[in-house]
């Protein structure tokens, strides 16, 4: 059971060199203080352009800085962590770098709000706007800090080593805090959940946000999570409870969920005024809290230093913020030559990998898509030691006893059997049942340098996890300028045309996550191209959502001899199915076989030759292939499974329509799902999907326009 440490008032804890180490840390949290003030002012006078505050959590910050090693440890900071990034050693002007928005910036060469934490050199990882993406994210930082230890892979990590995410009370209320917790205390994992109470997420009050108005309470029953407390605005307490969690974790006991109780004596930030929801006695009480205050009296009681000494230090220190403020608002700006930078890993995406098309084929075994993905995966974890395979049911079994007596399940689809059994419990495992949990995770540990290959069972259910994945995964590179990547590849399966699918487990989508820079897609019609797409998007350095249509993975006509394990497909690189002079169609996944049928029959009825053109990936497209065959051919039919209004066809028919206006003979046409859900009965599906006779029916009708 959790153990409780909680209401710890106790002064007496010793510690080495007291004075020098508390008139230090005071020292750090009258510069954090003083870039707040700082930063208020230059935004008041326009100079910077938002501005967030860490007023009131000084103290928690650089007692936790103190204990942590920048470095060593990793940090997953939330908005109101200035103190503890001083504290470990992110110095003010790199804070007013962000501020201005200066290219120089560390945290995100400018392209993030200030306050949106960041540091290659300190092990501080990119932190985002969306509240409580960090926790899921920090599990997985852990837990590949554990593997590569014990797997004694080529990568930095500590023995001993320990990931602090922290948050308000607030962000305490989404989900994703749970999952974090659950699996963290599963696993017995060293992670400080920092959790930072001022009792207010912006205006609402804690009572109305936590149950009881107390997190620490709520998760108190928690098998092998710890919870401790201190009040935050007394340095000396926090500095004790801190150094008690740091041991705890160092020595491996499990997570550490430490409750701080601290003040917020701004508003939010300089978009909100607290005094609209807030009564100036409860100001005044916070102003007596103030652990810049608590901390000054403490000092000058105890004789450390005199309240004349303590002035001079803090005349010393705004001299030295004011100078800092000053360089940085002389940097130069990240500018128009940034925009488009970072979004793609430069030289080896998989659209640069070189393709081995053409390499002879190992033996004559005709093998499945699903047996091909299967095998690639298989052949990929034994030639790179970094790859992880997770999620839900992938493992042949979670109680890896039973397999000498069961056969294992090994995926829904039987598409990750064997792979447990092959390469071990510790490289290829089950997960709860949190597709935001599975993706955050695994951005946790690509960013320590690890290949997750994570399933999301069916793409229906992928949606619990699209903050992860677009908020997170798709701007990682982005928002810190290539300083942190996660090369994580999301495979899911998709699509209908399988009887009794119905609305949960047929649906298409692909489009939605084409707006998200950042993320390719591929989506493979066969099973060589789905061990070289899938190769390729393992060896790449950029997130692929790698999609596979479970019609496709035992059908007959769409299997191929294994190419080997030397099979590369690059991205962005269509394919030629079928040629054809009177017209060019483009379609992609299940659709391409019904696009052959229907091109086939139309050309023994009406000798009309239709080019079948498959995609093979979304993001990026081939766009030149697509518009060298409409030059040719003059038509153009678009033909997906997802639906018509906003699916990705629009996409390809407006670039077309823009690039290649004068060589059109006929408007360009599509053949997509009806723009409604796939209904239970074989009948409703079957007018709800594309079929070979709706495909034959709009060539003809373009052929003849």
């Amino acid at each position: 059971m959790s153990t409780i440490q909680g209401d710890v008032h106790a002064r007496s804890t010793p510690f080495d060199n007291a004075p020098s180490v508390i008139l230090s840390l005071y020292r750090t949290m009258l510069v954090s203080r003083a870039v707040d003030d700082e930063e208020i002012r230059l935004k008041k006078r326009q100079q910077i352009y938002f501005q967030i505050s860490g007023a009131g959590h000084e103290a928690i910050g650089v007692a936790v800085g103190h204990h942590a090693r920048a470095a060593y440890d990793w940090f997953y900071p939330y908005y109101r962590d200035r103190a503890l990034c001083l504290q470990l050693g992110m110095t003010p002007r790199e804070m007013f770098l962000s501020a201005v928005g200066a290219l120089d910036d560390p945290n995100s060469h400018g392209r993030q709000m200030p306050c949106h934490w960041a540091h290659k050199a300190l092990n501080i990882v990119s932190q985002s706007s969306p509240t409580g993406t960090q926790y899921n994210q920090a599990v997985g930082c852990a837990e590949a800090g554990r593997h590569i230890i014990a797997s004694a892979i080529d990568l930095p990590a500590s023995a001993d080593e320990v990931t602090v995410v922290s948050s308000g009370e607030g962000a305490t209320s989404e989900g994703e805090f749970w999952e974090a917790i659950n699996v963290a205390s599963n696993r017995k994992l060293p992670v400080m959940f920092l959790i930072e109470d001022n009792e207010y997420a912006i205006s609402v009050p804690v009572e109305v946000t936590t149950a009881g108005g107390d997190i620490g309470a709520c998760f108190s029953g928690i098998p092998g999570l710890t919870i401790m407390r201190c009040d935050g605005t007394d340095l000396v307490e926090t500095l004790a409870v801190v150094g008690r969690a740091v041991t705890h974790l160092r020595e491996g006991n499990g997570p550490v969920l430490l409750h701080a109780k601290v003040t917020r004596p701004y508003s939010h930030s300089l978009s909100d005024d607290h005094a609209y929801y807030r009564t100036r006695e409860e100001l005044a009480r916070e102003q007596d809290r103030d652990c810049l205050r608590r901390t000054e009296d403490y000092i000058v009681e105890q004789g450390y230093a005199t309240q004349l000494e303590v002035e001079s230090l803090k005349a010393e220190v705004l001299r030295e913020v004011r100078e800092a403020a000053n360089a940085a608002l002389g940097a130069k700006r990240a500018g128009p030559a940034e925009v488009m930078t970072h979004l793609y890993a430069p030289g080896n995406g998989p659209d640069q990998i070189v393709s081995n098309e053409g390499v002879p084929t190992h033996g004559s075994e005709n093998i499945a898509m699903g047996e091909a993905i299967r095998r690639t995966m298989l052949q990929e974890l034994s030639l790179d030691e970094r790859i992880v395979i997770f999620g839900e049911d992938v493992a042949d079994a979670s109680r890896q006893q039973i397999l000498t007596e069961c056969k294992g399940k090994g995926g829904v689809f039987k598409v990750t059997f064997g792979l447990q059994r092959e390469h071990g419990s510790d490289r290829v495992f089950n997960t709860p049942l949190a597709e935001a949990m599975i993706i955050g995770r695994a951005i946790g540990m690509a960013t320590r340098g690890l290949r997750p290959i994570v399933e999301i069972q069916f793409f229906d259910y992928i949606w619990p996890a699209f903050n992860q994945l677009r908020n997170e995964l798709a701007t990682m590179r982005w928002r810190s300028a290539g300083d942190f990547t996660a090369p994580v590849v999301v495979r899911a399966t998709i699509g209908g045309y399988l009887r009794g699918g119905a609305i949960y487990h047929s649906q298409t989508g692909e489009s939605i996550f084409v707006a998200c820079p950042g993320i390719k897609i591929a989506y493979p019609s066969n099973a060589a191209d789905a061990m070289g797409l899938l190769r390729a998007a393992i060896r790449s350095d950029d997130p692929v959502l790698f999609l596979e249509h479970k019609h496709l993975y035992f059908q007959g006509y769409n299997r191929s001899n294994d190419p080997g394990p030397d099979h590369v497909v690059p991205f962005g690189k269509a394919a030629v199915r079928r040629s054809g002079t009177d017209l060019t169609l483009v379609t992609w996944g299940a659709l391409v076989q019904r696009s052959l049928e229907a091109a086939d029959r139309i050309s023994r009825r009406m000798q009309v030759e239709a080019e079948v053109i498959d995609l093979r990936t979304i993001v990026p497209w081939d766009r030149e292939a697509v518009l060298a065959s409409v030059r040719k051919t003059g038509r153009l039919l678009i033909v997906h499974e997802e639906m018509k209004t906003g699916g990705f066809g629009a996409e390809i028919a407006a670039s077309v329509t823009e690039e290649c206006f004068e060589w059109l003979d006929a408007p360009v046409r599509r053949v997509t799902s009806k723009d409604t859900w796939v209904g239970y009965s074989p009948e409703m599906e079957e007018v709800t999907l594309p079929q070979v006779a709706d495909v034959e029916k709009a060539i003809e009708a373009l052929a003849t326009y």
